[in-house]
């Protein structure tokens, strides 16, 4: 199936991360923070995840947790608007020998309503703020409900609209950086591999505001509150025990306001409604 023509920031985006396909894992493996942000994700997903779940993955990048999920023995439909993540995917997949597990599909968030599989799922999940870029993200969350089962889950990880480690910035004179988020309606112009493309801030409340009337809260957790973003190179090889006791007090304080809703990301679980 041809996917439908996309906006042109959802154009702009598919083609960046089309590029970085090839070096992503390479480029991001290594990174000791990003190894801590997956284990966080992992597990809390872990909270809610049953044997044999049937999960659809928004923005599935290269097929890093979609291979996770499969390898704990649940199934993964994995979309994505980037061919060329696509494909990275589709290589791991068979690399895996795990087709009977995952199947994928190239489909914007925004338009599910044109997924050929239609589930239902029993979990919905996106990872690491593929849901920031679009303006609509109130479009892909009134689709959740139809496609989900009775008391499926929804876990996002998204970027908030104010980040403690960014404003901190403002005393190293990064101001750029550290006011992006403040960007308000017009979006914030981010770049991958020089393509750029506008990316979007939301809060924990936006979410629960749009799934309120088919959905309960079950959590929020803060991501890279105390530890510091991914983006700060270094850190854990300069600073070991400052990382250490660093994390230990983010996991202690990841539910707790304000902790809960001013890191890097959140990451936000709701079910469904029987």
């Amino acid at each position: 199936m041809i996917p439908s023509p996309l906006n042109i920031n959802e154009q702009q985006a598919a083609i960046a991360f089309s590029r970085q396909a090839e070096i992503f894992d390479e480029t991001f493996s290594g990174n000791s923070i990003v190894k801590y942000k997956r284990q966080r994700v992992k597990n809390h997903l872990l909270k809610y995840l049953d044997s044999e779940n049937f999960i659809l993955e928004l923005n599935s990048g290269t097929g890093e947790d979609a291979i996770w999920f499969a390898q704990q023995g649940h199934y993964v439909h994995a979309t994505d608007i980037s061919e060329g993540m696509q494909h990275i995917l589709e290589k791991k997949v068979k690399n895996f020998s795990l087709e009977n597990n995952i199947t994928n599909e190239i489909c914007s968030f925004t338009e599910l309503d044109k997924l050929q599989q239609k589930g239902p799922f029993d979990m919905i999940f996106s990872n690491f703020a593929g849901l920031n870029c679009t303006n609509e993200l109130d479009k892909t969350l009134k689709s959740f409900s139809a496609l989900l089962k009775p008391s499926g889950i929804v876990t996002l990880v998204l970027l908030p609209k104010f980040c403690f480690w960014e404003f901190l910035l403002l005393f190293k004179g990064k101001f750029k950086t550290a006011l992006r988020r403040f960007s308000g309606k017009k979006g914030s112009k981010a770049f991958v591999e020089s393509v750029p493309f506008n990316c979007w801030y939301y809060n924990p409340s936006y979410i629960i505001h749009h799934l309120k009337n088919d959905f309960e809260l079950l959590s929020v957790e803060g991501l890279c509150t105390l530890v510091p973003p991914s983006y700060i190179e270094g850190f854990v090889e300069k600073h070991t025990r400052a990382f250490r006791f660093l994390q230990s007090k983010e996991n202690k304080w990841k539910s707790k306001w304000p902790w809960k809703s001013i890191g890097d990301y959140y990451i936000i679980s709701l079910r469904k409604k029987s």
